[in-house]
């Protein structure tokens, strides 16, 4: 008998335990929250327009679209571009109503993004750095060598009403033509970039490495810097093929 009673008292010690674990992990998930949609706003208030995107769900797209190319990465709405927006109020009726949607931001308005290789952004931002060079926002997308991209935020070149005083550039890149620009993208008029925080397939996630409080740079101040980088990392990485696959 003293032995069952022993049992019956720590019973309910335990269900305690795992009544404060469970109100510890909710907790810490409120907290994410919070501090992500501080993040969000954080861009939204710095001039970024933005719109809700899709995110990781299982092995794959919480989109629709069966095989999705491009899981967690893309808007949800096909009028992304006229959706983007800076308004703080819409932004939080946008986070309460799709709380795991991650948020892209549309290029060419406010700002653009020059997107380079993760390596190659790492070289690039040192070298800035040493140079004394304005930086501005910096954000890190994957940490995959093969895969990661870092995202350098900059002043736009505008849309002008005139057509012809748009000058446009090799480098641009629009959505669909994001596998024709394995270095560097310049992402601006028609394109987006997506927004940290955000999830990414495999657990990875796009996090600022500069804050979007930053005072965006004249894209060309960084241009020379990024295309050299790209350019060493581009080399490495076709030197590394060849040896991978030696001719006769």
């Amino acid at each position: 008998m003293a032995q069952g009673k022993g049992r019956n008292r720590r019973f309910p010690q335990w269900l305690q335990r795992g009544s404060t674990r469970s109100a510890a992990v909710a907790s810490a998930a409120g907290l994410a929250a919070a501090r992500r949609s501080e993040l969000v706003l954080a861009a939204a208030e710095a001039g970024l327009p933005l719109a809700p995107a899709a995110y990781p769900e299982g092995y794959g797209c919480s989109c629709d679209r069966v095989g999705c190319p491009t899981p967690g990465r893309h808007p949800v709405s096909f009028a992304w571009h006229t959706q983007a927006s800076t308004e703080p109020q819409r932004v939080e009726r946008w986070l309460a109503a799709q709380p795991e949607a991650n948020f892209i931001t549309a290029t060419g308005r406010n700002h653009d993004v020059l997107d380079v290789p993760l390596d190659a952004g790492r070289q690039a931002l040192e070298q800035l750095e040493a140079d004394g060079v304005a930086v501005g926002p910096v954000a890190q997308a994957g940490e995959s060598p093969l895969t990661g991209r870092m995202l350098f935020f900059t002043t736009t070149r505008g849309t002008p009403e005139d057509e012809d005083e748009w000058w446009p550039c090799e480098l641009d890149c629009h959505p669909e033509t994001m596998d024709e620009h394995p270095g560097l993208r310049w992402h601006c008029r028609g394109s987006y970039a997506l927004v940290p925080p955000a999830r990414l397939p495999g657990g990875e996630s796009v996090e600022w490495v500069r804050g979007p409080e930053l005072a965006l740079p004249d894209p060309l101040t960084l241009l020379e810097t990024l295309t050299d980088a790209c350019a060493t990392y581009m080399g490495r990485e076709e030197a590394a093929e060849q040896a991978a696959w030696p001719m006769g």
